[in-house]
Order: structure tokens, then C-alpha cells, then sequence
């Protein structure tokens, strides 16, 4: 069984790659916010399958994670000892800053934003999500006046 855990992480991690080319390489082919929403759907699913299904694949005696283990740092850390939801885990960060990287993207295009400005806070999304989010917004801020504009999504 973690030869199978193993797999789907190596191949997880490769498949969230194509999405990440997609936004650097291709940001304004039609088709690429369907790529990317479909890897990450495709990376949710698989995540959604191992937190309710996944039990089988457990190593036998392997700590069971437990919603209460949420409530503390200590609990969160005894949750991830358990390779399963390492796993989940993984996956979940994979498809959250997918999905940051696709907002800075769009939104970027909306408000002017030369590509070639967003790659290197790109990559602060691919390595630490939120923190390229951030980053983003106050690039933004100071390179159109603008914090908090989302007028284009509604």
C-alpha cells in the first residue's frame, strides 16, 4: 500500500506541474483557466478519495486521524504521522495554490498587468501560496492604486 500512497503523490505532483506550465507558458490560450480548473478537479477528486475511502490504505497500526486533531497544533502534527494524510494534505496544498496561481493570473489580465511582471509572483504561489497571494495584491496595489478590486467578478 505505499507503493500506491507513493505513486499518487509522485503522480499528483507531476500532473499539478502541467497546470502551473499552463498559467507561466500559455496565460492567455482560451482554453487554459478549463486546463487548470480540470487538473485541479482532478487533484480534489483524488484527495476527496482518500480522506472518505481511503482507509484500506493505511499502514496496519497506523495512527487513525481524527477530526478532533484539527483543535491543536500538536493534534495536526500526530494527524499528518499518518502517510494517508500526509498524502491529503499534499494534495489539498497541490490544488489550493493551483487555484491561487489561476486568480493571480486571471485577475492580472483584467486589471492590464504585464505576464511577464506576475511570473516571478507566480512562483511565490507555487512555493507558498497564500504568501504569493499576498504578494500579489500588494504588487497590484502599488502598480495600479488598487487593493481590493474585484469588479470583474461580479
Amino acid at each position: 500500500m505505499k507503493d500506491t500512497l507513493s505513486s499518487v503523490f509522485t503522480f499528483q505532483s507531476r500532473l499539478v506541474m502541467v497546470g502551473w506550465l499552463a498559467l507561466v507558458c500559455l496565460p492567455f490560450w482560451e482554453y487554459m483557466p478549463a486546463t487548470v480548473m480540470a487538473i485541479v478537479l482532478v487533484i480534489s477528486a483524488t484527495y476527496a478519495y482518500f480522506i472518505l475511502f481511503g482507509r484500506r490504505f493505511d499502514d496496519k497500526g497506523a495512527r487513525q486521524p481524527n477530526f478532533k486533531d484539527f483543535s491543536s497544533l500538536s493534534g495536526v502534527v500526530k494527524m499528518f504521522a499518518n502517510r494517508r494524510a500526509a498524502l491529503a494534505g499534499w494534495l489539498h496544498y497541490l490544488a489550493f495554490d493551483l487555484l491561487i496561481g489561476l486568480f493571480i493570473v486571471l485577475d492580472s489580465q483584467q486589471h492590464d498587468i504585464s505576464h511577464l511582471m506576475v511570473l516571478p509572483i507566480l512562483f511565490f504561489a507555487l512555493m507558498i501560496g497564500p504568501a504569493g497571494l499576498v504578494a500579489y495584491f500588494i504588487f497590484r496595489a502599488l502598480y495600479t492604486g488598487n487593493f481590493i478590486d474585484l469588479s470583474w467578478a461580479v
